[in-house]
């Protein structure tokens, strides 16, 4: 059973509102807390704190006076690209913040669920057709996926010690209308959404395509999100996905389709990483067959919903 008062925290990004909308459809009291000084417009939130979950001592204050049922710890810096910009920063908010969060946990709240939401960048490089499974070792090749490799291993850590009520997710790559476009595909609407609009040449500027990757739409994942609140076993790591590949060129190809102008794709050296991840796809089973979620939503609804967003937010 759902708990009837959970606290996200990063509540005010890009998933955060996808989960709030999905637990609110439950009956949740949804409570947020964020670097904003207000939720998102729209947002179902009962209540919002300001706070930075790199400091447990405010964080421990806003869990006793909120008293969540469960956490979902969606804070953090989620863009391997930008990671190699600030690798520092990436480990204080994703590394630091997950040990606030659970410090204050600890302190605070010991009876609450505490789902951590880790990603399958962790898991590093796989060859070709395997699918990689929650007891694979990790193999980071960006300072993101080390940093969420760690966090992972925190989270563990704290449940084994000090008794927690911890799920982890390993998260592979989710998209949906509302994403910031400094991730691909919503980059890839944008710069289409332009060139409709004649404010931009009809090109589509894209990074390393050479590429295999689980793709889920983001309202899907948080389904799992919920699913794994409900029914995930404590202790356990999931994978989160679609569990099926697709290359990031047929992508990009079926989104060009969707342009309402003829725009063509060129690769483009800034956009692509230092490292990178030639294939990478889940294993689902595991969160199948314990909870029953899998990914329903057709990756074609995601693209045209995404294109869709792009067009309206001009």
């Amino acid at each position: 059973m759902v708990p009837a008062r959970i606290l996200i925290t990063g509540a005010g990004g890009f998933v955060g509102a996808y989960v709030a909308r999905a637990l609110a459809a439950r009956g949740v009291e949804v409570l947020g807390i964020g670097p904003e000084d207000a939720p998102p417009a729209g947002s179902p939130m009962a209540a919002w704190r300001r706070g930075d979950v790199c400091r447990p001592d405010d964080l421990a204050g806003v869990l006793a006076a909120l008293r969540p049922g469960a956490i979902v710890h969606l804070a953090g810096q989620s863009s391997a690209a930008r990671s190699f910009e600030d690798p520092v920063g990436t480990f204080r908010v994703n590394v630091v913040g997950t040990w606030g969060v659970l410090e204050a946990v600890r302190r605070a709240a010991p009876a609450a669920r505490v789902l951590v939401v880790g990603s399958g960048e962790a898991y590093g490089p796989r060859p070709v057709g395997v699918r990689v499974t929650e007891s694979d070792a990790f193999r980071p090749v960006s300072p993101y996926a080390l940093s969420k490799a760690i966090a992972d291993e925190l989270a563990a850590l704290y449940g084994e010690v000090h008794g927690l009520d911890v799920v982890r997710t390993r998260s592979f790559a989710h998209a949906g209308p509302g994403q910031a476009p400094r991730f691909a595909l919503p980059s890839w609407a944008a710069q289409i959404a332009s060139a409709e609009r004649g404010s931009a040449e009809p090109l589509l500027r894209v990074g390393n395509l050479d590429v295999i990757r689980d793709l889920t739409d983001v309202r899907d994942v948080a389904e799992a999100y919920v699913s794994l609140l409900e029914r995930g076993r404590r202790g356990v790591a999931y994978n989160v996905g679609r569990g099926e590949g697709v290359r990031l060129a047929d992508v990009a190809a079926r989104l060009a389709a969707l342009a309402r102008v003829p725009v063509r794709v060129v690769v483009d050296s800034a956009r692509v990483r230092p490292a990178d991840v030639p294939h990478l796809v889940a294993d689902v089973s595991r969160i199948a067959m314990e909870t029953g979620w899998r990914a329903s939503i057709e990756l074609d609804v995601t693209l045209t919903d995404l294109l869709d967003g792009a067009r309206g937010s001009s």
